[in-house]
This record gives C-alpha cells, sequence and structure tokens, in this order.
C-alpha cells in the first residue's frame, strides 16, 4: 500500500504520475472518494501524462467513454454512479471491457462489488480539506 498527500492543484500531475507509477501493469484501476474528492480531476491528468489526446470528462450519463493516446492505445472511464443494479453494468459489457487488455478507470465501482476483478488497484482520494486530498494506493 501506498500513500501521499497531494496538497495542491499544483501538485496534481507528480501525484498522478505517482499512480501511473504505481499501476504499471494493472488494467483496472478503481478510483474511490466521496462525491466532489476530484475523482474525474485526477484522471484527467493522468491520461495527460500518459499521452491521451481525446478530451476526458466525467461519463456519468453515457457510463463510459474511450479515449487513445499518442501511441494509439485505448483507455476506458467508467463511471456506475448513476446505475440501479450490477446487472446494467453486465448488460454493457463491463467484463469484456475489464478483460480486454486496455486500462480501465472506473469510478463508483462499488456499486458493482461482484464484477471487479480481484487484482483491481484501488486508488482512495481522501479529502483533508478544500484543495488537499490523501491518496491511498492498495
Amino acid at each position: 500500500m501506498k500513500q501521499f498527500v497531494c496538497a495542491s492543484l499544483e501538485e496534481l500531475d507528480s501525484c498522478a504520475q505517482k499512480i501511473i507509477d504505481a499501476c504499471k501493469g494493472k488494467y483496472v484501476w478503481l478510483f474511490t472518494g466521496p462525491m466532489g474528492a476530484g475523482k474525474t480531476t485526477l484522471i484527467r491528468s493522468i491520461a495527460a501524462k500518459l499521452g491521451v489526446i481525446d478530451h476526458v470528462s466525467s461519463p456519468t450519463f453515457g457510463l463510459v467513454h474511450e479515449y487513445a493516446d499518442n501511441a494509439g492505445n485505448t483507455y476506458f472511464h467508467f463511471d456506475f454512479y448513476r446505475i440501479e443494479n450490477q446487472e446494467e453494468a453486465v448488460d454493457m459489457g463491463v467484463e469484456e471491457y475489464f478483460e480486454s487488455g486496455s486500462v480501465c478507470w472506473v469510478e463508483w465501482g462499488e456499486l458493482i462489488p461482484d464484477l471487479i476483478p480481484v487484482d483491481a488497484v484501488v486508488i482512495t482520494i481522501k479529502p483533508l480539506d478544500k484543495n488537499s486530498r490523501e491518496i491511498t494506493i492498495g
């Protein structure tokens, strides 16, 4: 387990790099934290560090967004906040995405606990105050 504090938005890029380094070789990255903790903001910074060329935004209504980087790699970004049950995620083929070999960033994955792979990396974001966040990778 790795834990650190991201004290400001100015530190976001370095915090994103720490997460990338800790998650190398893993394909499902589960971001947890309360509403407004900065999950999408952190994913946007991670995507930028990885060279994603597409606009990164929360897929709240579409459930999943697909992004590409400069090298042609594909990344999937999920937001399960609005699903009613796990069956909705099954119906959209989430398990195939998770097994695709592409990195999958998952927000609100705790709403689909039976579908999250056992080797998923959990990144917990805990707001400490208006600007700083404690980040735990486990």
